[in-house]
């Protein structure tokens, strides 16, 4: 259809809502599995999330790639809408941060009065916490080697730097899952367990969307969807991974080693 404007009017769609549908029952699921040891409903919106975002990422590809519906304009308002993003979320761990250090700056009577709390035995921050930042400070390296490569035409080495940031990735929350395996407590141990798993435990579901972001980047590379100058796609899963990156910078400063 013609229009007299370099802007994109998004068509009507059903993904929004059903994103919501998903992330209900998600977390109706995730209440199910701790208090009843029932994990079907988990599964079930893990499935309608999974679903919709395959679906939510085919439409926009097209509109972009095949289409030609993302304009210079247009791109510039994603930009701004990334970086608003990525701010909402550095709110939203600060909002654990300050939980973190209200609660061990001043430990109250109730947790006896120390930080960490009596009981608590925490993790050795030169252990798996310390690889884990290795693996993840790695990864931000890799990814802008990839970006760089996009820029300067060269394929082979976007894709290799890609791949490997998926690597690390996958292999980071591996060993998160392995450290949680191994912990000596648990979220409901005191506000030292709950501040704990709640920051690192979204932090790791932050790595893992980070991960599929990065991966369908690399699928798309492999179908020569970018090229130096329209890229944003993979610039808005690097953006998002560095942000990853700083934010378990400050996790394991604060929670692993001055926490500890």
């Amino acid at each position: 259809m013609m229009k007299n404007h370099p802007f994109h009017m998004v068509d009507y769609s059903p993904w929004p809502i059903t994103g919501s549908m998903g992330a209900m029952t998600f977390t109706s699921g995730m209440l199910m599995w701790f208090h009843k040891l029932n994990y079907n409903l988990l599964i079930l919106g893990i499935m309608i999330i999974l679903l919709t975002m395959i679906q939510w990422w085919r439409d926009i590809i097209r509109e972009s790639t095949f289409q030609g519906m993302h304009t210079k304009i247009v791109i510039k308002g994603m930009k701004w809408g990334m970086v608003t993003f990525i701010l909402s979320e550095i709110m939203f761990f600060l909002s654990f941060f300050w939980s973190f250090f209200h609660s061990s700056l001043s430990p109250t009577m109730e947790i006896g009065m120390a930080w960490p709390p009596m009981g608590i035995l925490t993790f050795n921050p030169m252990g798996i916490p310390l690889l884990n930042t290795t693996i993840l400070l790695s990864s931000g390296i890799t990814i802008t080697w990839a970006h760089h490569s996009l820029m300067n035409n060269n394929h082979n080495q976007a894709m290799q730097s890609m791949f490997m940031t998926i690597m690390l990735g996958i292999y980071f929350s591996m060993l998160q899952l392995f450290e949680y395996m191994e912990s000596s407590f648990t979220i409901s141990d005191s506000i030292y367990g709950s501040t704990f798993f709640m920051a690192t435990g979204f932090h790791g579901i932050h790595v893992l969307i980070g991960t599929t972001f990065i991966l369908v980047s690399m699928k798309r590379h492999m179908s020569f969807h970018f090229s130096n100058y329209h890229h944003f796609g993979f610039e808005a899963s690097a953006w998002y991974w560095h942000f990853v990156d700083v934010v378990w910078l400050f996790l394991y400063i604060s929670m692993y080693w001055w926490g500890n």
